[in-house]
């Protein structure tokens, strides 16, 4: 029945009585009539599936403790038990590590052992309880751990009473921790819901893949719903039918776009080989292509819709440049957004250095300026004196106008919310576009490779560039104070990236106590534009070491001094983030270096790309 034999899960002293009292099977397929009533008491009860839920899963335990059960859990292999043990007794759940079989642990310590359970159960009866690695963690994960010895904690690992949670069929409500219930006479466990009103819902542990964690956009706190009622059917329908919206209208976007006749651009002349040539570094194969392509498009008579993929620091910027000057020689304005304040602080300098030798005039529209310097440059574009303007979701505004736009480059689009989206949109219908991007979004992506979208792929690093050495490691302040001094020990600076604003000015002073003789400085999207801006030009000055930042650096920033990265808290982080801040580093000849620093009970594996 169980891939251990009865003597190597029991104890000794109850594996008679376990004996005795187990269900014969054969008395099972008798007539009803004849049946006795021990063949059909069943001692054993499956124990509750957690599916990487694992502060359920916690909660559990503790419930076990408090009831004095004894507790076994047995594990694939002994790394994965002696992570697991790290993380019980970070929970202050006591645990023993065990080989042996027979070992009767206290009943307020919980039995770790090596060995194929296949499945849990237990045994009321003697308050008895035993766990298999696949009641923890879902099967498929358990494939995973075997081969690469890596569990996986889920989204849940940080689950708290009174955080918010929505449940498949009923929305959006509060969890309340665990609830054990009689039901027919048997005690079964349940995940204890809030909604409004005072409503409560009991979900039991084995239907926990209804419930997710709730993911909030903003500090805002999301309304409950009422059970009962048809609020969160309502909030589908209202979700499914905005996507078929949304597809809609793309199609009819790309469907315009295809349709109607755009600005045919000049073949390149003199100006674009001038252009070309004040390049200072050679060209990558991939870049020249991508350059031939767009100016392909620019030149055919439909207007361009091109997604420009390629890794931080590949180049994409240079071949954006080359676009927007083939427009403005051509008589046409060009529009630069940008998701950032710092990015197109970055892009006004990196467009103007480039083109400092021709008569082009670049001009930035961002909240660092003044309202009257803002409506100065409005409205010298709106009259046509100004070529390209660089700026953020500012340059959406209604009173924004062109001349004659001709372009519009749109750097990491998915960095944009649905209401410049939509302005985005609108002026994708008539005008030609480039979307810049190491990380597409999904829906990006898809468009580009279905056909609606053409996309330029930039895949060969600049010569002489060096990978950066990457290391996901637990946090760790005597690496951390090792880290930033070898960066300032060869004359370099470095990123420090905390994303938490309350307390950023206690990293920053923690900095300052690791490592006393570096100049550390803290900066963060709630500053006045005027203090934000001191403090980065201060630090692309080298008179600042050390930028304790929120992922404010995230796009753009390009500063050939910093080789070193610190992330603190790597793991609330989504992929594409990670990929954009380790971006930040490693843009020169100089080898440069990423931490991740995680939690202790996360499993890692250190990386070297």
């Amino acid at each position: 029945m169980f891939g251990l034999p009865p003597d190597e899960i029991f104890p000794p002293r109850l594996l008679q009585r376990v004996r005795r009292e187990a269900v014969r099977l054969e008395d099972l397929g008798a007539p009803k009539a004849r049946r006795s009533r021990a063949a059909l008491s069943l001692p054993f009860q499956p124990v509750p599936r957690f599916d990487n839920k694992i502060p359920f899963f916690l909660q559990y335990l503790k419930k076990l403790r408090a009831e004095s059960d004894l507790t076994f859990i047995y594990l694939s292999n002994a790394a994965t038990r002696q992570r697991l043990a790290s993380l019980l007794r970070e929970s202050d759940i006591p645990v023993v590590e065990t080989d042996s079989p027979t070992f009767v642990p206290p009943r307020s310590e919980t039995a770790l052992l090596v060995g194929g359970l296949p499945a849990g159960f237990s045994y009321p009866k003697e308050k008895l309880n035993f766990f298999a690695e696949r009641d923890i963690f879902t099967e498929e994960r358990v494939i995973v751990s075997r081969a690469s010895r890596r569990p996986f904690f889920s989204q849940f690992q940080d689950l708290r009473a009174g955080d918010y949670v929505v449940h498949t069929d009923y929305g959006i409500g509060v969890f309340c921790g665990l609830q054990r219930v009689e039901v027919e006479g048997r005690g079964r466990e349940f995940i204890e819901l809030h909604y409004r009103d005072g409503d409560k819902l009991l979900v039991p542990v084995e239907n926990l893949d209804l419930v997710q964690k709730f993911a909030k956009a903003g500090p805002e706190s999301p309304p409950l719903d009422k059970l009962g009622t048809t609020t969160w059917e309502k909030t589908r329908t209202r979700a499914r039918k905005a996507v078929e919206a949304v597809a809609k209208e793309l199609v009819e976007l790309y469907a315009k776009r295809k349709a109607v006749k755009g600005h045919a651009f000049a073949s390149g002349g003199e100006w674009d080989e001038e252009f070309g040539k004040t390049f200072e570094y050679e060209e990558t194969d991939d870049q020249l292509r991508s350059i031939r392509e767009i100016r392909r498009d620019m030149e055919a008579g439909t207007s361009m819709d091109r997604l420009l993929c390629g890794d931080v620091g590949y180049g994409k910027t240079e071949v954006a440049m080359r676009a927007a000057f083939k427009a403005v020689m051509d008589g046409k304005q060009v529009a630069v957004l940008c998701p950032t304040t710092v990015l197109a602080s970055q892009h006004l300098k990196t467009f103007r250095d480039r083109m400092v030798l021709f008569p082009v005039r670049i001009e930035a529209l961002t909240r660092l300026q003044s309202p009257r310097e803002q409506k100065a440059v409005v409205e010298d574009c709106r009259k046509g004196f100004v070529d390209i303007l660089v700026g953020t979701h500012r340059l959406l505004s209604k009173d924004v106008g062109f001349k004659d736009l001709g372009l519009l480059v749109v750097d990491e689009e998915q960095r944009f919310g649905v209401t410049h989206k939509e302005r985005i949109k609108q002026l994708k219908s008539t005008i030609d576009v480039l979307t810049l991007t190491a990380t597409p979004i999904p829906r990006t992506l898809n468009l580009s490779l279905s056909g609606l979208r053409d996309i330029s792929l930039i895949e060969t690093p600049p010569r002489d560039r060096l990978a950066v050495h990457t290391v996901v490691t637990p946090f760790n302040a005597k690496l951390v104070a090792a880290a930033v001094r070898q960066e300032l020990g060869r004359g370099g600076q470095v990123y420090y990236i905390h994303n938490r604003i309350e307390d950023i000015d206690k990293v920053a002073e923690l900095v300052v106590k690791l490592v006393p003789q570096a100049r550390v400085v803290a900066v963060h999207g709630r500053m006045t534009g005027s203090a934000l801006e001191k403090r980065m030009l201060d630090f692309v000055a080298h008179k600042t070491d050390v930028l304790v930042s929120t992922t404010i650096i995230e796009n753009g920033i390009d500063i050939p001094l910093v080789n070193t990265l610190i992330v603190d808290r790597a793991d609330l982080y989504g992929l594409a983030q990670l990929y954009q801040l380790r971006g930040r580093v490693g843009r020169s000849a100089r080898q440069a270096y990423a931490y991740f620093l995680v939690p202790p009970y996360l499993e890692l594996t250190p990386l070297a790309r």
